[in-house]
């Protein structure tokens, strides 16, 4: 059986892929076109190869797509998909409709090491990581794929622990010669783990960029957060704002789930106001969605836009993002996969 896929590779890849089948270069822009554009699922389909080309092809390479093992549909619309993974573990992506926007939310590890509490797939550990084309892959072979407007990897998995395949992933999803989805309609979120790596994804790339903060204090944070001990919230969050001019069109968002009796009072709110202040940043209010094994207790909905206001007048924008798809656990901090 061919072990190597075309899904996830470049241009110039793929021009050595088409030299080893006998082909002109010019035979890589229309196996591109086919993967990117088209959305084969065979080698069979790129007809405009001769016959004896995608016989030659197929005895290597597979195209890599691939379709959902299962799928779990929510009440509100949300749809919940069970992808393979890695190590064992299958990987889940989740499509959230909303009026005009198609978003779907991608994981790009199986399992994931970060160890926060709050989040049923960091308390598995990491099992793998999942190559380019796994991650593509979950945005093509949805039955929705086509009406997706916004990407966000935000499932299962730290982005920056995996970043040269989530790096190879956005450049597919926004070259010409790829799937040209503008970078404004894709969001890369991390804990702030491997400052390295986050210079690298806001240097290569122009995507969004959300960071996963949940506390204004550095040990309540490090109590939730293992990754905090190894680069704070607060440094990661300077370090993210000052890296590009996220007043223009790229935009910074921290990500602020919120607990009862934990970072949910006004005290909270004020230092949260002080952290943030003068960047320019907004701040997405994340109502938790109580998992097994965990004594941490959802917010009430008064405290979360008391939370809210306390933050606007201080001039920080803050919203409170609508919960979906909790019925079916596809909601923050509730994908687990299957092993």
């Amino acid at each position: 059986m061919p072990e190597m896929q075309l899904l996830g590779m470049t241009p110039a890849e793929l021009r050595e892929v088409a030299a080893e089948a006998g082909l002109r270069p010019f035979a890589a822009d229309q196996i591109a076109r086919r993967i990117y554009k088209l959305r084969a699922t065979s080698i069979d389909e790129m007809t405009e190869l001769p016959l004896a080309a995608r016989q030659s092809l197929a005895k290597k390479y597979t195209v890599g797509r691939s379709a959902p093992k299962a799928e779990a549909r929510s009440k509100d619309g949300t749809v919940k998909y069970l992808f393979e993974g890695a190590g064992g573990m299958d990987v889940e992506a989740v499509y959230i409709p909303d009026r005009d926007r198609a978003t779907l939310c991608v994981s790009s590890q199986a399992g994931c090491r970060m160890g926060c509490k709050f989040c049923m797939t960091g308390r598995q550990g990491l099992h793998g990581s999942l190559s380019a084309s796994a991650i593509l892959n979950q945005i093509l072979s949805i039955p929705e794929s086509e009406t997706l407007t916004n990407i966000v990897f935000m499932g299962m998995g730290e982005p920056m622990d995996n970043l040269t395949a989530v790096i190879r992933a956005l450049e597919v999803l926004t070259s010409k010669w790829g799937m040209a989805m503008s970078p404004r309609r894709i969001t890369v979120s991390t804990v702030g783990v491997n400052p390295a790596g986050v210079a690298r994804l806001i240097k290569d790339t122009q995507v969004h960029i959300a960071l996963s903060l949940h506390s204004p204090y550095a040990a309540q944070r490090g109590e939730l957060m293992p990754a905090e001990r190894a680069w704070s919230g607060s440094e990661a969050l300077k370090f993210i704002a000052s890296a590009d001019d996220f007043s223009r069109q790229r935009r910074l968002s921290v990500e602020y789930i919120m607990w009862d009796g934990v970072n949910s009072d006004m005290r909270a709110a004020a230092a949260l106001g002080r952290l943030l202040k003068g960047l320019h940043c907004r701040v997405n209010l994340i109502r938790f969605h109580a998992i097994p094994g965990s004594d941490l207790k959802p917010c009430p909905v008064q405290r979360m836009e008391e939370f809210r206001d306390r933050l606007n007048d201080m001039g920080i924008t803050a919203t409170i993002r609508a919960s979906r798809g909790e019925d079916i656990m596809a909601a923050c901090g509730m994908l687990a996969g299957s092993q």
